[in-house]
């Protein structure tokens, strides 16, 4: 089964992806990916490099963040640009190593995609797990984490498709407010519901 593991920003979703790891299931991690394909000698850099530059990529060969990131922080057409290079290189990717895991003889796999439903990627996952959690409880983690004010935030929270409608698109949902314990327990009564417990 190739689940679909989301969920919203402090929410917990990597609190679950470690529990996926300790069941020794594979993970093909979205974030990971995409620092991967931009990594010195790959063509998705060479392709940022013709459009962007020269200087977007440091002496090192890798890519210059700082240059990108101011290139395309105020301008939407380039931001544009990057997304289209970048986000097919991400999912073919994402594609190479789920099916490299499939048929290594693994008969589970999670996609870990932060943005799953805001990218329209429903259709490489059999089963979609969605990690939820308050919404007071997601802005006190965040502020937390991320040192941030509370205004600072409700704008990266708001920046995203509301949990609540994750949590209609799921297969399943994982409320994530209780202990680390809690959480293990609602995953392993999904994996057992769906027939991948008995298994491994």
């Amino acid at each position: 089964m190739i689940i679909g593991l989301t969920g919203s920003i402090a929410s917990g979703k990597s609190t679950v992806a470690k529990m996926f790891e300790d069941l020794k299931i594979p993970i093909v991690d979205a974030d990971k990916v995409a620092r991967v394909v931009v990594e010195p000698g790959r063509e998705t850099l060479q392709q940022i490099a013709a459009q962007f530059g020269d200087d977007v990529i440091l002496e090192d060969g890798h890519m210059n963040r700082k240059k990108v990131g101011d290139l395309i922080f105020h301008d939407p057409t380039k931001r544009k640009q990057l997304n289209e290079i970048i986000h097919p290189a991400i999912r073919k990717e994402m594609l190479r190593q789920r099916d490299k895991h499939l048929s290594d003889g693994h008969p589970h796999v999670v996609m870990d995609i932060p943005l799953l439903f805001e990218s329209g990627l429903q259709s490489y996952v059999e089963n979609i797990l969605v990690v939820s959690v308050s919404e007071e409880n997601q802005l006190k983690r965040l502020m937390a984490r991320n040192d941030l004010t509370e205004q600072e935030a409700r704008a990266r929270i708001s920046s995203q498709l509301p949990i609540s409608v994750k949590e209609k698109g799921a297969d399943a949902v994982i409320y994530n407010n209780d202990s680390v314990a809690s959480t293990k327990e609602q995953l392993h009564y999904i994996l057992k519901k769906w027939g991948v417990l008995q298994e491994l």
